[in-house]
């Protein structure tokens, strides 16, 4: 009789569990979608959208003759398919560092000195709105990052392995909370991004507006936070760890519908 009664209530006590957990989670998802018909990216893609149109920097230039992948001045398609290799640059580049290559040769800009601004300042704050109006133009298209040129193959083969590179202060990696599934954050489920995660997870979601400190990140920022978190060297905007690590994640997102920019909490 009491091994029964043992039973049942542990039955209880795993299923209503499992009952809180799915609920924390559904209940986060409705808070998303609640907020999602207000977004406030859309303030910073409008104001991206003024940017790339915009005569400015030494040179009085607008950014329409800037080359994201697909030709001059196209823009719809080019997010689902960086970081990419660009044959000017002979660099593999993801879009806030096609964007500064594209303000330096057009609009005379410093491209060094504008990596070199903290996130959020200056022309690092119209880097972010230029990207997330660039995201907002591919919205609902799925990833399909080109992988056959060398240095993207080498990319996606140095993103792998940072990817699982443990290190810092707390033996970290990037796997250490995205490397399987059903794992969890303060209520919040993390994507495996050995994988394609699915549509809007992961990569598919940045750039995005974070409400708990009323910022827009894009996705350099979003891998620069994550190496912080990690206790890991801050790497700057642009660096090539950071493209590896989209390239890595961009190519295992094959296929997943972008709902960037997306809202986070």
């Amino acid at each position: 009789m009491m091994k029964r009664l043992a039973l049942a209530i542990g039955t209880v006590v795993v299923a209503g569990s499992a009952l809180a957990q799915k609920s924390a989670s559904d209940g986060i998802a409705e808070y998303r979608a609640m907020l999602q018909d207000g977004n406030p990216a859309e303030l910073f893609e409008a104001k991206g959208e003024d940017l790339w149109k915009q005569k400015r920097g030494p040179k009085n230039a607008s950014l329409e003759q800037c080359d994201l992948g697909k030709g001059p001045g196209v823009v719809k398609g080019v997010f689902v398919e960086l970081p990419r290799h660009f044959a000017d640059t002979n660099r593999v580049q993801d879009l806030e560092s096609r964007l500064l290559t594209c303000m330096e040769t057009l609009q005379g800009f410093n491209a060094a000195e504008i990596a070199k601004t903290p996130f959020g300042k200056g022309e690092q704050a119209n880097v972010t709105a230029l990207a997330t109006w660039i995201a907002a133009e591919s919205r609902g298209m799925k990833f399909n990052l080109p992988n056959s040129h060398v240095a993207e193959k080498t990319m996606y083969e140095v993103g792998k392995r940072l990817f699982f590179m443990r290190g810092g202060s707390h033996d970290f990696a990037c796997a250490t909370c995205h490397g399987e599934d059903g794992k969890r954050i303060r209520l919040q489920d993390l994507p495996n991004l050995t994988k394609n995660p699915g549509d809007g997870a992961g990569f598919a979601a940045w750039p995005a507006y974070r409400v708990s400190n009323g910022q827009m990140w894009s996705m350099q920022l979003r891998l620069n936070d994550c190496y912080r978190q990690q206790r890991f060297p801050y790497p700057l905007f642009g660096s090539d760890a950071t493209i590896a690590l989209g390239t890595y994640m961009g190519v295992n997102a094959k296929g997943a519908e972008s709902i960037a920019p997306a809202i986070k909490r």
